[in-house]
């Protein structure tokens, strides 16, 4: 397949805009990429996409999120209001989990799947929680991921909240799943070893969890320092500040990721850069629990290796990418903060860096011959110069979220000119809107 008659952004290592560009496709994988007159010469027998003047662009990826939390939107907290990010914790997110069973999963996950797919985020790393649905959830996940085409890592998060017993179980499901994922034979699902926070881990789970993990060749994906509360926490726990008790207990390293990071302090960053750990900013959902801004910036200049994901905020990863612009210079008062290169090599590079863990036989987060075809097509035609150069300023100030118009997953079309084709919109949106009512019951008969 040519798709041809497109501004061709490549992303990798040295961008480039190819004017009138072409992209070749064979399989799952690029195979060429250049002028268009030339590839169409080149290989004549090649089906012809036309991409009608549109950008071509790699897919977004998300280094975190959390399909769980889809039915919460627009769902009452019971009582006053939460004061602060613990509440937040117990009052809303602690509970839904809890209330969500079974086919709750799937749908979850499938509201966000057409959501991706419509904003062109092809790659997704999940971090997972349904107490009273544990065993077999990251099955029904994978179900819908698989349904839907899309790329996904998957995880459970492992807690001590609800007990041993679950805390085991949640061992117990990652381990299953790490194994059932090298058995399933698609190679667009991963998985990693999900652990929900360092406030909610004893030590013995931690360490019930780097043994369970051994052998099994993964890291871990777990939130960290989100709140003060995790760094206070940690300190009465172990005497030791949250990255200093992680690492410690074996959980640090080049495939684990920590999500947030947002109160760690100068030693911490050194142990993160050190251990070669991944570090995912999620501006929305910062600003949301009103839990601070990271030091994104510092830890881009020390060589920590910084992600960014949306928490399970909407899969417009270009919004995330506008929220990080802005928060920055106002938390600072600072308009020379988060410049837009930063911007990009968060969630450009080094989320393809990062997908790369998961996916590492070929390139993602870019188009190159051998790269993965996972790319999306941006009705977005500029009234100023466009260059490789001021390419993320368009991004942050033109890219809206109707402007993705057909997304591709390993060569294959999930959405064409606007319109789904692996996922049902009209019946996901259906089943959701019964399962969803039952779920906001369930969860105002739980205790907070």
């Amino acid at each position: 397949m040519l798709i041809t008659n497109g501004r061709v952004v490549t992303f990798g290592a040295a961008n480039e805009i190819l004017e009138n560009g072409a992209v070749r496709i064979e399989g799952a994988l690029i195979t060429d990429v250049g002028e268009a007159t030339r590839l169409e010469e080149a290989y004549p027998e090649d089906d012809i996409e036309d991409a009608g003047g549109q950008l071509v662009v790699p897919g977004n990826i998300c280094a975190h999120t959390h399909f769980y939390g889809a039915f919460a939107r627009g769902m009452a907290i019971p009582g006053d209001a939460p004061r602060d990010f613990p509440e937040i914790l117990t009052k809303l997110w602690w509970r839904l989990d809890r209330a969500l069973l079974d086919e709750d999963v799937k749908y979850s996950a499938l509201v966000c799947l057409v959501d991706a797919i419509k904003h062109g985020t092809t790659t997704l790393i999940d971090h997972h929680a349904s107490p009273s649905a544990l065993l077999g959830s990251l099955d029904q996940i994978s179900e819908a991921v698989a349904d839907a085409g899309l790329r996904a890592s998957l995880c459970y998060e492992v807690t001590d909240r609800n007990g041993q017993a679950e805390a085991q179980a949640g061992i117990d499901e990652n381990v299953r799943f790490l194994r059932a994922v090298r058995e399933m034979g698609n190679p667009l699902l991963a998985a990693s070893f999900g652990l929900h926070a360092s406030l909610t881990l004893s030590d013995e789970t931690l360490a019930d969890c780097v043994a369970a993990a051994g052998g099994l060749d993964t890291g871990f994906h777990i939130h960290a320092a989100e709140g003060i509360a995790d760094e206070e926490d940690s300190l009465r726990r172990s005497g030791k500040r949250v990255v200093e008790r992680l690492n410690h207990a074996g959980i640090l390293g080049p495939k684990s990721i920590l999500v947030h990071c947002v109160h760690v302090d100068a030693w911490e960053m050194e142990i993160l850069r050190d251990t070669q750990t991944w570090v995912t900013h999620q501006p929305r959902s910062n600003m949301n629990n009103a839990v601070g801004v990271a030091p994104v910036e510092t830890m881009l200049r020390g060589g920590i290796r910084v992600g960014m994901g949306n928490d399970g905020f909407s899969n417009n990863m270009w919004a995330e990418w506008k929220a990080a612009y802005l928060v920055h210079k106002l938390w600072h008062g600072d308009p020379r903060r988060a410049n837009g290169y930063d911007i990009m090599q968060m969630a450009v590079r080094n989320n393809a860096a990062l997908a790369k863990v998961f996916w590492p036989a070929a390139p993602l987060g870019e188009l190159s011959p051998g790269a993965c075809a996972d790319l999306i097509l941006v009705d977005y035609h500029p009234f100023t110069a466009l260059t490789a150069g001021n390419l993320p300023w368009h991004i942050l100030f033109g890219f809206e979220a109707d402007a993705v118009t057909s997304t591709m997953v390993a060569g294959k079309w999930l959405m064409r000119n606007r319109r789904l084709l692996t996922l049902d919109e009209e019946a996901i949106a259906a089943r959701a809107l019964e399962l969803s009512a039952k779920v906001w019951q369930r969860y105002a008969e739980l205790d907070g």
